[in-house]
């Protein structure tokens, strides 16, 4: 079996890590320019105070706020600002051109087929996470 430490360092240099501040900001622009901090906390795997962390720097760069959610006193909306919002493109439209390029020598069928196996061995590696967490407790 080849390297397979080779492509996860090539992904998270070359397309911003699993979870860094740009993929929060794309995650946000994605769900309309807000969304609950316990909805992104659900989305990335990172643990929730790497998370409160990378919001910090972002609130801190003014790319986001937060601010209690109306609908419950006890969550947090995060929302992006003007600068936030042109930043998160920025990320978006970087992050597709990577894709493109990373993914050029493929047939769109190769890419169909590739994301089907990736998602197999995603599922497939949670369980295997989920056990051992149930081992360790």
């Amino acid at each position: 079996m080849r390297d397979l430490g080779y492509f996860g360092h090539f992904l998270h240099l070359h397309a911003g890590g699993r979870s860094g501040k740009q993929r929060m900001l794309e995650r946000i622009l994605r769900e309309g320019g807000t969304i609950s901090q316990r909805e992104l906390q659900d989305t990335v795997p990172i643990s929730s105070a790497a998370v409160s962390e990378v919001l910090a720097k972002l609130e801190f760069e003014g790319l986001i706020t937060r601010t209690r959610s109306e609908s419950d006193k006890r969550q947090l909306d995060v929302t992006l600002t003007e600068n936030g919002q042109a930043e998160a493109k920025v990320c978006a439209e970087k992050h597709a051109k990577f894709e493109a390029e990373a993914l050029s020598v493929l047939t769109e069928d190769e890419k169909g087929q590739l994301l089907g196996m990736l998602d197999l061995l995603m599922e497939h590696w949670q369980d295997i996470e989920e056990k051992d967490r149930a081992v360790e407790k």
